[in-house]
């Protein structure tokens, strides 16, 4: 994966830096268990100082997204029954649809949006978006109303 930094940027380096990691994730280029590079080679790869990328890395853990070993460096570690996940991504979110309803977006059109973002940003479905009834160890019921399992999820 490609690290792309934007210095003029009003968000913070480590924070591009972190949500391009999860994004790499969440696109299947980074799976578990990959190491990520040492925080000195990736803070010279993207020439920014070694503080920001460990910075990153120690968001990134306390999110729950890299385990980090003195010896061995950083490696992806995601766990997705982790107990805080839907509140890590419900205030974000919420935070956004509340600023997409002052700018006159209706319901539809950010429906609208999430779709567009999923099918450009993650492959146009072939990403492993979680369903609620797997999630729960349910099958979710297919067009005919059989079970049907979702082929995309991890």
């Amino acid at each position: 994966m490609v690290i792309k930094i934007d210095f003029n940027s009003d968000e913070a380096i480590y924070m591009q830096l972190r949500n391009q990691i999860i994004m790499g994730i969440a696109t299947n280029e980074f799976r578990n268990g990959d190491p990520l590079p040492s925080v000195r080679n990736l803070a010279d790869d993207i020439g920014v100082n070694m503080h920001t990328v460990n910075k990153a890395y120690s968001v990134l853990r306390q999110e729950g997204y890299v385990k980090v070993d003195r010896r061995r460096g950083a490696c992806i570690s995601v766990d997705p029954k982790r107990s805080d996940g839907d509140l890590e991504i419900r205030k974000p979110l919420a935070a956004a649809i509340a600023r997409a309803s002052c700018r006159g977006m209706t319901r539809e059109q950010i429906h609208s949006l999430v779709d567009e973002i999923l099918d450009e940003d993650f492959g146009g479905g072939n990403v492993p978006i979680a369903d609620g009834a797997e999630d729960a160890g349910q099958e979710a019921p297919g067009q005919d109303g059989a079970p049907e399992r979702n082929k995309n999820a991890m």
